[in-house]
């Protein structure tokens, strides 16, 4: 076997990582739901056969963080995989994030050896459960939340289980959208692995294995050098949920966060224990946030893989809010409690690396689901986007106004996709001005979104945060404005909570108002 020489890993790094971005970009055209196609909430990668993160596509890092847990659960499920195969599975207590995001699994083999395994995972806009779009801000208990599938093969040897099929989406509300997003999903793995396979007949499977092990060593060594530079030490830092969703809150997140050579470790001893409502975030999320932070704080260039994250450390302790115990609802902890936990740790390393770590942008990604009966075709719908708002202000700048921040990294519904697919008008879009702290950099505006549905009463799920607490500022700024849910009815502005359920009558008005980020800097 010939080594890798420098020119040539670069060649296969870049080589790898272009096949997980293809996968997704297949992913998104072939898509049917406009949440995938329109807003790119899934993300695909590629593992070694051991079940490690190889390379990713940039997308969503509260998927990416958690992939591998979903894939390691997959290759302990399943021990006969066969070429053709693919599992599915959604469950967040094996790795995966919360019902909605589905994970597809698939093997690459070489002629009878397994080489490597592809992966995507896709948020899809109804996934059963209580609520229309799978998002019940008052669910329980998990089993309220949706359908929930563990590893199962949905392929086997190229061919479709139809009575799994069936099953699946006989407990969906959209069965068509479901599986055409599923097929989109099937697409992206068949794309992974004929790409993989354009690898082997260039490399062979030898020096492919071998420069994949590589890959995941260079990662760490750049990330173990990082770590090793910065001050060494510990620091401590505490935020808040709003609530549950149930009436219990403000929920406390704490973290300390330990420099030790060229190792971190991140403990969570202090946090709140996990909430009977629907914002317990699973291991595999609060890793996600771990990493990201971690990341965004030493080099964003270092290439995200298993060999990344090998110096860093988690310690959630069991039955928190950080790593519940089932059946204890999740939905939330991946969209919502995600991004506080990356608040706080992010606001512990400003303890340590104050240059580095910007304000807190808005801390919510501002989740709205909208259900019911289409009157144009008289089949259920359902409706599922994510809102932008405010970033925090950076020590050399003001922050972003309008944009996805943290966790999420999807785009916006656009107005015409939105009202092209549902029976729902957007009647307002647009910034909310002086919601950003105020500080030396300006934290960025939050934005406000008005629905109204069209010849129907339709079913409302919101699930939101930052109503009540407020994204920090940093180095004396201010902190960013809370947002606000509110319910226009003939001409009055009612006040709605963060987390609520409810129906919306024909002229009445959903107005979703989000947060600013924070301030850097005194005013």
């Amino acid at each position: 076997m010939r080594e890798l020489d420098p020119i040539a890993l670069e060649v296969l790094r870049h080589a790898l990582a272009g096949v997980a971005e293809e996968m997704n970009a297949n992913l998104v055209r072939s898509s049917y739901s406009p949440n995938i196609k329109e807003r790119r909430d899934c993300s695909s990668a590629l593992f070694t056969a051991g079940g490690e993160l190889v390379a990713q596509a940039e997308s969503i890092p509260v998927h990416l963080g958690a992939m591998p847990f979903s894939v390691r659960s997959a290759l302990v499920a399943v021990r006969d995989w066969r070429d053709g195969d693919v599992a599915v599975l959604n469950d967040p207590y094996l790795g995966g994030a919360h019902l909605p995001d589905v994970t597809f699994v698939a093997p690459v083999f070489a002629g009878d050896a397994l080489v490597a395994f592809v992966a995507c995972r896709a948020h899809h806009a109804d996934i059963g459960g209580a609520a229309p779009g799978s998002l019940c801000p008052t669910a329980g208990d998990v089993y309220a939340e949706g359908l929930r599938i563990p590893p199962v093969k949905l392929w086997k040897g190229g061919e479709l289980d139809a009575e799994l099929q069936g099953l699946l989406l006989l407990n969906v509300r959209t069965p068509d959208e479901r599986w055409g997003d599923l097929r989109a999903q099937h697409a992206a793995c068949r794309t992974g692995i004929v790409r993989v396979r354009d690898l082997l007949a260039r490399y062979g499977a030898t020096l492919l294995r071998a420069g994949m092990d590589a890959v995941l060593n260079y990662s760490e060594r750049r990330m173990r050098g990082e770590l090793a530079r910065l001050p060494q030490g510990s620091a401590e830092f505490e935020d808040f949920l709003d609530d549950d969703g149930t009436g219990s809150g403000p929920l406390p997140i704490r973290a300390r966060v330990e420099l030790q050579g060229d190792r971190v470790r991140v403990d969570f001893a202090g946090t709140a224990s996990q909430a009977q409502g629907p914002v317990n975030a699973v291991l595999a999320v609060t890793a996600s946030a771990v990493y990201f932070a971690l990341r965004a704080v030493t080099d964003p260039t270092i290439p995200p893989n298993a060999g990344c994250y090998r110096p860093i450390e988690v310690a959630a302790p069991e039955g928190s809010l950080v790593n519940p115990r089932p059946p204890a609802p999740v939905v939330g902890g991946n969209l919502e409690t995600a991004q506080r936990i990356l608040d706080v740790v992010l606001g512990a390393l400003a303890g340590l690396v104050p240059d580095r770590v910007p304000a807190a942008s808005q801390g919510t990604m501002n989740n709205v689901a909208i259900g019911g009966t289409d009157p144009r075709t008289g089949r259920p719908f359902a409706f599922y986007e994510t809102i932008g708002g405010g970033a925090g202000a950076r020590p050399t700048g003001d922050g972003v106004d309008g944009v996805h921040t943290g966790m999420t990294n999807t785009l916006n519904t656009p107005v015409e996709a939105l009202e092209l697919a549902y029976p729902l008008r957007v009647e307002r879009h647009e910034l909310r001005p002086g919601t950003g702290g105020r500080g030396r950099f300006g934290g960025g505006g939050g934005i406000r979104r008005d629905l109204t549905p069209l010849g129907h009463t339709a079913r409302v799920s919101l699930l939101a945060d930052r109503r009540v607490t407020r994204p920090y500022g940093l180095a004396g700024g201010e902190p960013g404005a809370p947002g606000e849910n509110v319910l226009i009815r003939d001409g009055e502005e009612i006040p709605l909570p963060g987390k609520a359920e409810f129906d919306l009558r024909p002229g009445e008005v959903l107005s979703v108002r989000t947060p600013g980020g924070g301030g850097y800097g005194p005013p």
